[in-house]
């Protein structure tokens, strides 16, 4: 959930007081130094160290096959998103988390959230993987092409919001801490106009009262819920002090390039690219145990 809270541009990372939730813009890997294991275990070693006795509760993303941990904090889970405000939608290139139908690891990236992550287990046609003639997202860390593989975070919260940019949209002067959840569905991009059209799925309006993302995939699996935390590479060295319940749904679902181009361009959350992604969470003391 890489956006989470300061009204300038971010991703569930880095600030609400003012953190936000995720961090810039994403890179195309081909085009990126990776770094070493070496760095990656660095930053693993540093984010036990800065977080050990002090009482941070379960981080996220995670491996959501895995249902151990053993972080002593506990919240209440928030309420089901269609009783909340949506307030944010934004997405990562790769998959922040892992398991389901984005196993395959992309890598150690630059080692700041760009070129890392999960990718898409299964296999696309010719026709999908064809060339897609504009740069999508496009800015100093890559673009986004056929093939590539993005994490949706559909950002909700208990706060009387409107929907908006950065997750600074999440609180409100009358509520600082209110309850978040996160809807996630990874999606898997193709140069195919019959697939799902990103403009329908980040359609939002209010219902009963509350602004809800309608068209959230529901064939997608059940979603593993598990207790958590904001995202985003701001966070591969030190824990995240923020509480979110996530969903996050196991299998994939194909989307048009060209919709994802068109949403970039112009949408409410003023979105113009793919964020960074945060080293998965593998440290037992830093994970809440998922219930199945």
């Amino acid at each position: 959930m890489g956006p989470l809270m300061k009204k300038s541009r971010l991703t569930l990372a880095s600030a609400v007081a003012m953190v936000a939730l995720t961090s810039i813009a994403f890179a195309s890997s081909e085009a990126l130094k990776q770094a070493s294991d070496d760095v990656i275990k660095e930053q693993r070693h540093m984010l036990s160290k800065n977080t050990d006795g002090a009482g941070f509760g379960p981080q996220a993303p995670r491996d959501i096959d895995a249902v151990a941990g053993s972080n002593p904090r506990a919240f209440e889970a928030a309420p089901a998103h269609t009783a909340m405000n949506l307030c944010n939608i934004h997405f990562h290139k790769n998959a922040e988390h892992k398991g389901g139908e984005f196993t395959t690891y992309a890598g150690n990236g630059d080692g700041h959230g760009y070129g890392t992550g999960f990718k898409y287990n299964g296999t696309l046609s010719a026709a999908e993987l064809a060339h897609y003639d504009h740069k999508v997202g496009a800015n100093a860390h890559g673009d986004l092409a056929p093939g590539d593989t993005i994490e949706v975070h559909y950002v909700h919260t208990t706060a009387k919001v409107t929907p908006g940019a950065t997750l600074g949209s999440c609180l409100s002067d009358a509520i600082k801490n209110p309850q978040l959840r996160v809807e996630t569905q990874v999606y898997v991009l193709v140069n195919d106009s019959n697939a799902l059209d990103f403009g329908k799925l980040a359609h939002h309006e209010v219902v009963k009262g509350l602004h809800q993302a309608t068209h959230i995939p529901t064939d997608t699996g059940t979603p593993v819920q598990y207790a958590g935390s904001t995202t985003g590479p701001d966070y591969n060295e030190k824990g995240s002090p923020f509480q979110v319940t996530w969903s996050v749904r196991p299998r994939v679902a194909k989307v048009s390039i060209s919709s994802v181009d068109t949403w970039l361009k112009g949408n409410t959350f003023k979105e113009d690219h793919a964020h960074g992604v945060r080293n998965l969470v593998m440290n037992p003391d830093l994970l809440s145990q998922i219930r199945k």
